[in-house]
C-alpha cells in the first residue's frame, strides 16, 4: 500500500516548511540539493527533518498538511515535539 508523508523541515535561518511527498527520503535529497532555486528551502539551507507522519489515504494527507500549514510556529513545535496533547489549547485563537 502506498505511503504519503507530511513532513516539517527546520531550515538553516530557524523558519519551518511544510510539505507532502509519496517518497519521503527522495523529497528530502531534493530540498538538500536544492533541485529548485525557486524553492522556499533553496536559500535556507541545510534542512532538518524534524516531524513526519504516514498516511495511506492521499486526501487525509492533503488535508492534514492543509491544516497544518496554516497553524501559527507554537503550535507546530508542539507537534514536532509529540505534544499532541497541547494542540487544543494551541487552537484558541489570541487577540
Amino acid at each position: 500500500m502506498k505511503q504519503f508523508y507530511v513532513y516539517i523541515l527546520e531550515c538553516a535561518d530557524g523558519t519551518y516548511y511544510v510539505g507532502i511527498t509519496n517518497n519521503l527520503e527522495g523529497r528530502l535529497f531534493e530540498h538538500q540539493k536544492g533541485i529548485s532555486n525557486e524553492a522556499y528551502t533553496f536559500k535556507r539551507r541545510p534542512i532538518k527533518l524534524v516531524f513526519s507522519e504516514a498516511f495511506t489515504d492521499p486526501q487525509q494527507a492533503i488535508n492534514f498538511e492543509k491544516q497544518v500549514k496554516g497553524w501559527r510556529r507554537e503550535k507546530k513545535e508542539a507537534l514536532i515535539r509529540g505534544e499532541w496533547d497541547k494542540l487544543p489549547e494551541l487552537s484558541k485563537r489570541y487577540s
